[in-house]
């Protein structure tokens, strides 16, 4: 059984995607926890009430579109961080850094509370509507962002893999989850999923075209590849695909063109002295962007071009930085050429220097792009008014430094902004259009009179509308809904069952620790953090200090919290309001294990001494630096606070094998000392709510567009199609329009008849609609007596048992023995178990009516040999010709490739392998030199294939 359920993005404006598959077994996969540039939590419900039956979580790509809602979830959802999360490793170093640019830079990602929830917790009598401000829930710190990352389970291309269930999940025993490449961001996934008969191949946003830094999808075999389908992926029984953007026209001349449009918009601006904005995300298709433009900057300073000398290149985004070391880090997973040319440039460099030892360089040692990771630095380089670049987060110019750098650059016609995709609408009807989705239809308007369609365009006296969001402190009036709020989230948390109740109270008392939160990314404590995140746990955590909490509020916890207090009422309490509470104090840890603590190991005559100096220096007025290893006291302030928190940036929750920063990365000013910049930016603390302001800009700046979305064409479904066959096909995503679309050229395809009944192939369901896609085989589930079994010889076939029977079909009841056997061994048991049958007869007499079930017995030894049937010997398997030549060689036979799919053996045998799997096999009847009988090889070649095969024999 397999059915489909699309949560987002099914026949919908929204790009992101949710996606629910139900195997065999009550299984259920959840496929990416996208979200749009609203953030409103209201469109997660329908994922927020199937959680508790989720088995495991699987990513595809690292944007918002895929895993925008993951870190929310994590904070908020209950037991979300119990279930096990499966992803390639760029996908969870490139989405951690995304989700920690996303919340440092926009507030209303942080998700405002749904008025009915503060309805709910006000307990209004008369139904009255409360002027509900929009007060935020917590925001995840970077740190907690990294936690969550952490515990993603990373996965390799073509890897293997069988998940672990999640808590409340059945047994996944049969499952098989393999990562193929998408090649639409670094580390995105094609997913196959293997269960039983079920062979589901989910595959959404993915790119055919090779790329300057990614290959093509792993359809074909990814760079290089053949003719053929990757056999796994080949034949499934249901495909998901994607139809987002298959209405875009297809750009003549490829990615040569593409790439040379952009530079020649960008040449143009820079010339005029201009300032060329692209928004992009901050993560994925940035890189594609930047390793264009450094190229670029590169052919030009080497022409002694004074203009790209002085003009700059920079990449606004928080988690610049830790975006380009991760990248750094990843050049396996990126185009095989661009590593060979990689490689070949460190050994000519190797050769020069002869031989001295050297950091090898990558594709992502950026000479001419500057990082800009805060907003005075920002500020800044716009204030210069020089001519450069600006690669910025985020495409919907909504939040991040996009933002702000379009409000100083729209004023002025030598400006340009380059759009790379069409943006997406966010779900909701009363949604506020985007900036970009503004500016992407003022440009669709006049492109329609141009003589080019891509031509650029001047937004001449336009006023866009840009809706600025802030946070401000509640009021006086607003903090009491907010506390009742929280005291209705604590009242439900303390009635649910015990051992999330235990959990939350470990939560609500750990953070008295100071460390706690700086180690609960450690894999230690992995399995105290499950199923603890609780809607109310990540609030009260960081919240109980900062509101006014009343004694009825704090509950037992007012035996840890307040002081002075040692009783507490506890008649008429239940569950964990009747046990005395205990703060768990857990040690300090990192990868290496737990943090030793040197002051623990010293001497006390040393102890002594360093006291008495501390003391002397201390009346001296003076402090002591500290030294390696030793820690500040809390009231102790650091002589080099404000500097270390600049280099720290936005890496905060990154591990300690991260940390370091490459001195080139980040831009300084020219002759000029960095405190000149500001302080940094301080994260807002206690209960906030959000206001929003518009801002009237007069646009005059030019426009134009270049598709870098780098997603599948409609002529890449026209050819992949048929030579995949998938026996279902499933379109999620998109538009109607182009959903449909999409549809008829498949069914064209696909051959068929009508869109209903059992000739249906093609399904497109709506958001929250479920299709059944299982497979329409005829298959039936049939005991097998024991007589059967004891004759059965089964042959083991990708995980599988396999053997062809030729039995009896009998229909047996249920509550009867499978033999008289059996039905002796229960006598034998009643008896010494002193029960006759004859006291129970008249009992038994009652349930004649009982369900019956299909049996399969052996052939009855009267039945004719001719009226059966010998069923023929099954191979079964798949051979590769590549492990055939292996084996061959090993035997003494010389093997060898002739042409593609053909292997040639002794000069005399050629073995070829077809699209459908099936292996031929011709032998020539040439007479060797007097070595031995040519035949010998066919007779060799043919047992080889024969012993990699199963051989499921009749009978």
């Amino acid at each position: 059984m397999f059915t489909f359920t699309p949560l987002l993005g099914a026949q919908a404006a929204s790009s992101a995607a949710q996606s629910i598959l139900e195997l065999d077994g009550g299984i259920k996969v959840l496929v990416d926890v996208g979200w749009d540039e609203r953030f409103d939590v209201e469109t997660l419900k329908a994922l927020e009430e199937v959680i508790p039956s989720l088995s495991i979580v699987l990513l595809t790509h690292p944007t918002i579109d895929h895993l925008g809602a993951f870190a929310h979830l994590c904070k908020h959802v209950p037991q979300f961080k119990s279930i096990p999360v499966y992803a390639t490793s760029p996908v969870i170093s490139l989405g951690r850094t995304l989700l920690q640019d996303l919340y440092a830079s926009s507030s209303q990602a942080s998700t405002i509370i749904p008025e009915t929830s503060l309805a709910e917790a006000t307990f209004l009598s008369n139904g009255a509507q409360i002027g509900a401000p929009s007060i935020l829930l917590q925001p995840p710190t970077s740190e907690e962002i990294a936690g969550y990352f952490s515990l993603v389970n990373p996965l390799k291309y073509s890897q293997p893999t069988q998940p672990i269930a999640s808590p409340f999940s059945p047994s996944l025993d049969g499952l098989t989850i393999t990562a193929y490449s998408a090649a639409h961001t670094l580390g995105g996934t094609i997913w196959h999923i293997q269960h039983g008969l079920e062979s589901i191949v989910y595959a959404v946003d993915w790119n055919q075209a090779k790329e300057n830094t990614l290959s093509g999808a792993a359809w074909l075999g990814g760079s290089g590849g053949g003719a053929e389908i990757l056999e796994p992926l080949r034949r499934p029984t249901a495909l998901v695909c994607s139809s987002k953007g298959i209405e875009r026209p297809h750009v003549t001349g490829g990615r040569k063109k593409r790439d040379d449009r952009l530079l020649e918009a960008t040449e143009r601006a820079v010339n005029a002295g201009g300032t060329v904005l692209i928004p992009t995300d901050s993560s994925a298709r940035m890189l594609e962007l930047a390793y264009i433009l450094e190229q670029f900057w590169r052919r030009k300073t080497a022409a002694n071009d004074d203009v790209y000398k002085n003009a700059k290149i920079h990449l606004a985004s928080r988690t610049a930085g830790s975006t380009l070391r991760f990248a750094r880090s990843m050049v396996e997973w990126m185009d095989d050429g661009l590593v060979r040319d990689m490689e070949a440039a460190n050994d000519a460099q190797k050769g020069q220097r002869g031989g001295e030892e050297r950091t090898d360089q990558t594709p992502f040692d950026f000479k001419h792009i500057k990082l800009i990771e805060r907003a005075a630095r920002l500020e800044k380089v716009l204030s210069a008014n020089r001519p450069g670049v600006i690669l910025a987060s985020d495409t919907s110019l909504e939040w991040g430094f996009a933002a702000d750098a379009l409000q100083k650059l729209c004023s002025d016609p030598k400006n340009l902004v380059i759009l790379t995709e069409e943006p997406a609408i966010a779900s909701g009807s009363t949604a506020h259009p985007s900036l970009s989705h503004s500016l992407w239809q003022i440009y669709c308007k006049s492109v329609k009179n141009a003589a080019s369609p891509t031509a650029q365009v001047i937004a001449s006296d336009t006023a866009l509308t840009a809706r600025l969001a802030s946070t401000l402190p509640l009021a006086t009036d607003e903090l009491p809904i907010y506390q009742q709020y929280l005291a209705r989230l604590r009242q439900v948390q303390s009635t649910t069952q015990g051992q999330t109740s235990t959990l939350l109270a470990t939560a609500e008392t750990g953070d008295d620790d100071g460390a706690s939160s700086a180690s609960s990314s450690s894999s230690e404590d992995d399995d105290e953090q499950q199923g603890r995140a609780l809607n109310v746990t990540a609030t009260l955590q960081q919240n109980k200090r900062k509101v006014n909490l009343t004694d009825a509020d704090l509950g037992i916890n007012i035996l840890l919290r307040k002081k002075g207090v040692y009783d507490y009422d506890v008649r008429g309490k239940r569950g964990r309001e009747k046990m005395f509470p205990f703060a768990i104090k857990r040690g300090r840890g990192d990868d290496y294990g737990e943090v030793i603590r040197l002051e623990e190991y010293r001497r006390a005559e040393e102890r002594d001494e360093e006291a008495a100096a501390a003391e002397e220096k201390e009346r001296e007025g003076k402090r002591e630096e500290r030294g390696v290893g030793e820690k500040r006291k809390w009231d102790e302030p650091s002589k080099k606070g404000e500097k270390a928190k600049r280099a720290r940036g936005t890496d905060r929750g990154l591990t300690s094998s991260t940390r370091g920063m490459d001195n080139g990365d980040v831009e300084t000013a020219e002759g000029s000392d960095s405190e000149e910049e500001g302080p940094e930016e301080e994260q807002a603390v206690g209960p906030r709510k959000i206001v929003y302001e518009e801002l009237r800009l007069e646009c005059k700046l030019g426009i134009t567009h270049v598709d870098f979305s780098a997603l599948h064409e409609r002529r890449d479904y026209q050819m992949l199609i048929p030579l995949i066959r998938p026996r279902k096909l499933i379109i999620t995503g998109g538009t109607e329009r182009e959903v449909m679309s999409l549809a008829e050229d498949c069914r064209t395809l696909l051959g068929e008849e009508d869109g209903e009944g059992k000739g249906r192939i093609v399904y497109t369901p709506k958001m929250g609609e479920t299709v059944d896609v299982s497979v329409d085989t005829n298959a039936w589930s049939v005991k097998l007596s024991r007589d059967l079994v004891k004759k059965l010889a089964w042959q083991s076939v990708k995980g599988l048992g396999v053997v062809a029977v030729t039995a009896r079909l009998a229909i047996r009841s249920k509550d009867s023995g499978e033999t008289q056997e059996d039905a002796d061994e229960q006598k034998r048991k009643k008896i010494k178990m002193g029960k006759t049958d004859a006291g129970s007869g008249d009992k038994t007499e009652e349930f004649v009516a009982t369900e019956s079930e299909p049996v399969l017995d052996i052939m009855p030894t009267t039945t004719s040999l001719g009226s059966t049937k010998v069923t023929q010997p099954i191979h079964v398997g798949d051979l590769r010709l590549a492990d055939l030549r292996k084996l061959m060689q090993a035997s003494g036979h010389v093997a060898e490739f002739r042409g593609e799919g053909t292997l040639l053996i002794d000069g005399t045998v050629i073995v070829r392998k077809t699209a459908g799997g099936r292996i031929q096999v011709e032998g020539c009847a040439f007479m060797g030199a007097g070595r031995y009988d040519p035949t010998l090889s066919f007779v060799d070649v043919r047992r080889k294939i024969y012993e990699g095969l199963a051989v499921v024999a009749g009978g």
